[in-house]
């Protein structure tokens, strides 16, 4: 059941992903009294484009094992989440990328933020739901443990911000980090990698069980 629901998702998401890019005008990003009408049924996914600045200096710092949808992605590592102020008005979060372990301090990545006002491209995403074995966050050393763009706002004191949150695929750093990059619909086959473990583990036991009965039988003779 879980499988059929994950591949339901991925084709629910596909042409989203895969759609052509919508420009944030007065129902998307026009101020941020606005933004709470989007729809998280229909917009989640959604390719959208939007003229923004980077609020300078600020950023927060989501741990991550890997992704599911960026296939470029594999952890540990960080994704770096960064308000933009609108060219007509209200504040967005958007995920600028991933970093590897080692890079998360902004001196360390040389040229890491687009400076100034330019065209975003990216994807719609709403916040995650803190699980029962999520990490408690830790704005102190700025590390969190959910994607919660209104959380993490209101703990760097950003203001109001949208709802959602945008991953973005461009323009890229000249640096090369934060990587941004697309998503991708093709969700990752846990079922088939759990088998195999399983398989793989009832084998060694069989193998030592078979093992240990052969040296019973000797010492029995």
């Amino acid at each position: 059941m879980r499988r059929e629901r994950r591949a339901g998702t991925a084709v629910a998401i596909g042409p989203r992903i895969a759609g052509g890019v919508c420009a944030c005008g007065d129902r998307d990003v026009r101020r941020t009294r606005h933004l709470a009408n989007a729809n998280p049924a229909k917009d989640e996914f959604r390719h959208v484009k939007f003229s923004a600045a980077f609020v300078s200096t600020a950023e927060a710092l989501v741990y991550t094992s890997g992704s599911a949808l960026r296939r470029d992605v594999s952890g540990p590592g960080y994704w770096v989440f960064a308000p933009a102020q609108l060219t007509t008005g209200g504040i967005v979060v958007i995920n600028r990328g991933f970093v590897p372990e080692g890079r998360q301090d902004p001196a360390t990545r040389a040229v890491a933020t687009v400076t100034g006002t330019a065209d975003f491209v990216g994807v719609m995403r709403w916040p995650e739901s803190r699980g029962v074995f999520s990490a408690k966050d830790d704005p102190a050393h700025n590390l969190w443990f959910t994607r919660d763009p209104a959380g993490i706002a209101t703990a760097k004191g950003w203001g109001e911000v949208a709802p959602f949150y945008v991953e973005l695929e461009s323009p890229q750093p000249s640096s090369g980090l934060p990587r941004a990059g697309p998503l991708t619909a093709t969700l990752r086959n846990e079922h088939l990698q759990y088998a195999i473990t399983w398989y793989g583990l009832a084998s060694v036991v069989a193998v030592m069980f078979a093992y240990w009965l052969r040296g019973r039988a000797a010492r029995a003779a």
